[in-house]
């Protein structure tokens, strides 16, 4: 099959070269130039374990080629998948569309023959309709079919999550656009993926709903975990004994300072939005918003209760800014709130982040960033960690309390034993455990 995938962002990258790589043929067109000069030397605009190879093998195969027009990539195309952005708009959270609908247009001028056209961006409810209204408006007599088909990826395991799939949600509305699409994902029949065929409405409150219900789950056991705190209970013991219930499962209960990244936080303030414009409020998804972000600015106020209730000259080591390990997405991250409010109380910021520091620097000011975890904690009053990277899981604690004025830690991800830190003579905090002191 030929693709064109318009939007070479996470989900266009990623899902063209995982398109390319099951043998399609594919050209992930966009507007940048840089971007798509960049791609053509091989570098890669974002941080994703294994694209880099991925699209340098696609590449090299000739399945996979990149333009910053689109005439000839729809024109040829069988299927062209629109994945731009759909950012939070300012003032009521609701998606911007305006990136889609403007595809949408170009795309209806570059159609040449029968295409289906699948919106892979995460959209509102109605906006399959909307496109297909505008590909009608523009060109009458083009040959089409809309549909959707919404992404699960996980930003650091985005090409596990493509190329073996829970399962792959299509809302389609005729025979001739679902034996498309059925070819398009042939591959994964040999894996038995799960195909879920339904209406284009269905396939778009799906992505909403599913994003909103992990949001949830995340969001409950962060409160769970602060009653723990009070208890005298350990949340891990907690989320494993309520998690190995399948009706509720383990996944996405671990507890932290907040989700954050490119998804959750401007998913479930769009599915907010719509659902108060049907006249169904969605009143768990708005505690889930309201939650979520008080707890991010709350964790600045934890670190500075642990220090005595004052961090006005101390050095804060901070290990991680963005907001989940194996990216360098900063959007939304929890240190966007912590770091700045530590500095508003006076704290100087040492941070180290194996991946993210180029792009918060663009977002935090007056930092220091650290060659090396150890260089974050050196002469550190205390160390936070925000972001639950592997290699910090590696560091040598003694190294640590050696390096550090003050051997204090704020856990804001669990990621080190507290009986072994307090064994160290740390004093440590973790997250939903008893505070600890040497």
């Amino acid at each position: 099959m030929r693709i064109a995938m318009i939007g070479s962002g996470y989900v266009g990258l990623v899902s063209g070269a995982c398109f390319a790589q099951f043998g399609h043929d594919v050209v992930c067109v966009d507007k940048d130039a840089g971007k798509i000069a960049r791609l053509g030397k091989g570098e890669m605009p974002i941080y994703e374990p294994g694209l880099d190879r991925l699209v340098a093998d696609n590449v090299r195969a000739g399945r996979l080629s990149f333009s910053t027009g689109l005439g000839d990539a729809v024109g040829n195309a069988d299927a062209v998948f629109i994945a731009v952005g759909t950012p939070a708009r300012r003032g009521d959270g609701h998606a911007d569309l305006s990136y889609v609908y403007a595809a949408a247009a170009e795309v209806a001028d570059a159609i040449r023959r029968y295409t289906v056209v699948v919106t892979k961006s995460t959209v509102p409810v109605g906006t399959g309709r909307e496109v297909a209204r505008i590909i009608r408006e523009t060109r009458p007599a083009a040959e089409f079919d809309v549909c959707s088909n919404p992404e699960f990826l996980r930003e650091g395991a985005a090409i596990e999550d493509f190329m073996k799939p829970d399962r792959v949600v299509i809302g389609v509305e005729s025979q001739r656009a679902r034996e498309v699409m059925a070819a398009i994902y042939r591959p994964l029949n040999l894996i038995q993926t799960p195909m879920v065929f339904t209406n284009i409405e269905t396939a778009e409150v799906t992505k909403y709903a599913g994003n909103a219900f992990l949001a949830t789950k995340i969001t409950f056991i962060n409160e769970i975990a602060d009653l723990c705190e009070k208890v005298g209970a350990d949340v891990h013991d907690v989320a494993r004994g309520i998690g190995l219930d399948g009706r509720i499962g383990r996944k996405f209960l671990h507890p932290g300072p907040g989700y954050g990244g490119s998804c959750f936080p401007k998913d479930t303030l769009a599915l907010a939005y719509t659902a108060r414009e049907a006249n169904a409020p969605q009143t768990i998804v708005e505690q889930v918003i309201e939650v979520n972000n008080a707890r991010k600015k709350r964790m600045a106020q934890k670190i500075i209760d642990f220090c005595g209730g004052s961090v006005r000259g101390l050095t804060v080591g901070v290990l991680g800014l963005t907001f989940k390990a194996n990216t360098d997405d900063m959007r939304d991250a929890p240190s966007l709130d912590i770091v700045p409010a530590l500095q508003a109380a006076g704290a100087k910021i040492v941070a180290f982040d194996p991946e993210g520091m180029a792009e918060a620097a663009k977002l935090l000011k007056d930092i220091t960033f650290a060659k090396t975890a150890y260089d974050a904690a050196f002469e550190a009053d205390v160390l936070v960690v925000i972001t639950e990277w592997h290699e910090f899981r590696g560091l040598d604690p003694r190294r640590i309390k050696q390096v550090m004025r003050q051997p204090r830690i704020v856990d804001l991800r669990n990621i080190f034993d507290p009986e072994e830190m307090r064994g160290l003579g740390f004093a440590y905090e973790g997250v939903g455990r008893p505070l600890l002191r040497p």
